[in-house]
């Protein structure tokens, strides 16, 4: 029997769940909101039951796999916005669905599910950044993901790049998470308000009453000069932090998703270009960059990635 995994992505206010075969395939998915606590693994469990049996959960599913938010270290999770510090979320779940679960940040996951469904163009070496409310990342090396000392490993979205910048959530100054992220980007677009107070970001701004990242990039495509700038800051902050992580694992490919990636072509273009000004010649010559291709399904199919790896089943990975 081709049995079926159950991939699930916790978000800070949706949680993304799906039913995959081995091969990756998405056969159903859907969302609930999140729900900050312990009573998540009952929420979570109620709505699979909703798609499934128990009996076809019993006997058609070979295991879950978990994408959380923040640190995860064996199976215990980390996530501030989500009030969990040091949360069993593994030892809950597999009590709940007498399954054999497995855990992983959400960011890594999504990096393996890239890896995965690379198919014939798969590296074995790549750096996955996804651009959002904050800035995630993950680093595959020989085909693993890096986890580090405590699960804190390939964290781009806390290396500080400038010292003089915002305050971050971790606690510390001027990481890449308060500049590269849709939140840091508006937050780097009002302040340019105040400097050039009659400019078309400010007169938008007044109009809509609102702002977003999006918008500050269609600003940007109008010649805005404001807006252009905050563009090309986010960018070279962005451009260097991915040349020093590269310098470090030496990729054959970046991939860059999340919300802000969908800015497209020309923003991948403007931070290849500032990755290449910065990075040694040889790794800027030779590692490509890309836009992520499977857009909100690479958190499940990374999850569903790692079950079939961790209960080390024959699935298929062309190539490996």
């Amino acid at each position: 029997m081709n049995k079926k995994i159950i991939g699930l992505d916790i978000g800070g206010t949706t949680v993304k769940l799906g039913l995959l075969n081995r091969e990756g395939d998405m056969l159903e998915k859907w969302e609930i909101p999140t729900e900050h606590g312990p009573g998540i693994v009952e929420t979570i469990y109620a709505s699979i039951l909703a798609k499934i049996s128990q009996d076809e959960l019993n006997q058609q599913v070979l295991g879950i796999g978990v994408g959380a938010p923040g640190f995860v270290n064996e199976g215990k999770v980390e996530a501030v916005n989500l009030g969990w510090k040091g949360s069993p979320l593994q030892a809950m779940l597999q009590e709940r669905f007498e399954q054999a679960v497995f855990v992983e940040n959400d960011a890594n996951l999504a990096a393996l599910g890239e890896y995965w469904r690379e198919d014939e163009n798969r590296v074995s070496d790549l750096i996955f950044v996804t651009l959002g409310t904050g800035v995630g990342s993950g680093i595959i090396v020989n085909g693993q993901i890096i986890h580090g000392f405590n699960g804190t490993a390939g964290e781009l979205g806390h290396v500080i790049v400038d010292y003089n910048g915002y305050k971050c959530n971790c606690g510390r100054t001027g990481c890449l998470d308060t500049i590269a992220s849709a939140t840091g980007i508006v937050r780097k677009a009002k302040e340019r308000m105040s400097v050039d107070p009659t400019g078309k970001l400010t007169e938008f701004y007044r109009t809509h009453g609102s702002l977003s990242a999006k918008d500050v990039f269609y600003l940007a495509s109008q010649g805005d000069a404001a807006s252009l700038e905050t563009i090309h800051y986010s960018a070279r902050m962005l451009g260097i932090t991915l040349a020093n992580a590269a310098a470090l694992v030496n990729p054959s490919k970046i991939l860059i998703g999340g919300g802000v990636s969908r800015a497209g072509e020309s923003f991948l273009q403007l931070v290849d270009t500032y990755f290449k000004q910065y990075a040694l010649e040889r790794i800027g010559a030779t590692t490509k960059l890309e836009l992520a291709k499977l857009g909100n399904d690479a958190g499940m199919i990374g999850a569903a990635y790692l079950v079939l790896r961790s209960l080390e089943q024959e699935f298929v990975v062309p190539g490996v």
